[in-house]
């Protein structure tokens, strides 16, 4: 009862305030621009279509990514709405170079100045995150997406330089997405997490197990979204188990092998 509640207050209160939740997917999908046929394309297209704006990790740096990105900004666009979209110039890293992209719903979102990779750290950090700045209703956000280095390779390593971002961003409103390969419990969150960052996801396992055991399909809490409660109000968050669509595994790790993760979000009231 004290949910029901709690719902009924926050739609009256974004009612109010004239605001719409905005919906942020992140998803790492696996080597995309290698191996995704139409049909996986479409399927991905759908499984994303319902959001706002879609942060992609792992697009391949070679000719293929940017291909791969525009073949679902065509299918997305065959969906009844209509979407635009930008791809970042290789990573840094020699040993992982990738591209990030951001798809968003023209109707509810508009970019802001361009999109970036932040440089600052480029040594420091393998695959340096990619940032955009969108437009709602006249209110900025912005986006930070980012892809780890393998759990094996620590990438507490790089996350420790996240705790910088928000002071040399400090006129922007930041939210972390992406794979950090890491679980939000993870201590080198915490200069985050003091700063007022709150991570949307915890305790959910995000990554593909290589076969299920029984129904247990998720190994490890790696992706997530962080944003601060003092710009920010959630309004709901979580992942979207796409595997379970499928009959054969194997199938549905050929899509990827983790799940979307989503926020729901409106701005806080000043």
């Amino acid at each position: 009862m004290k949910t029901f509640f709690t719902t009924i207050l926050i739609f009256l209160s974004l009612l109010v305030l004239g605001q719409t939740p905005i919906s942020v997917c992140s998803w790492n999908i696996k080597d995309f621009g290698q191996s995704k046929d139409d049909e996986e394309i479409d399927y991905i297209a759908n499984t994303v279509k319902n959001y706002d704006v879609v942060a992609i990790q792992e697009v391949v740096a070679g000719k293929g990514g940017p291909q791969a990105v525009a073949r679902l900004h065509d299918a997305l666009n065959r969906k009844g709405k209509k979407w635009d979209y930008i791809i970042s110039e290789p990573t840094s890293g020699k040993q992982g170079s990738e591209r990030y992209a951001f798809i968003w719903k023209t109707s509810r979102l508009q970019k802001v100045g361009d999109a970036w990779l932040d440089k600052k750290f480029d040594v420091e950090i393998e695959r340096e995150p990619y940032f955009i700045t969108l437009s709602s209703e006249g209110k900025n956000f912005t986006l930070v997406s980012f892809h780890a280095i393998p759990k094996s390779k620590q990438p507490e390593k790089e996350i420790a330089y996240f705790k910088f971002f928000p002071q040399r961003y400090k006129s922007r409103d930041l939210i972390f997405v992406g794979d950090f390969n890491l679980p939000q419990s993870h201590s080198v969150f915490n200069p985050l997490k003091n700063m007022g960052y709150v991570p949307a996801l915890k305790g959910q396992k995000t990554s593909l197990r290589q076969t299920c055991l029984d129904s247990d399909c998720l190994a490890s809490e790696f992706d997530n979204i962080f944003s601060n409660k003092s710009a920010f109000e959630v309004h709901g968050a979580g992942i979207i188990p796409f595997y379970q669509a499928f009959e054969d595994f194997k199938q549905a790790r050929a899509i990827s092998d983790h799940v979307p993760v989503f926020l729901k979000f409106s701005f806080a009231a000043n």
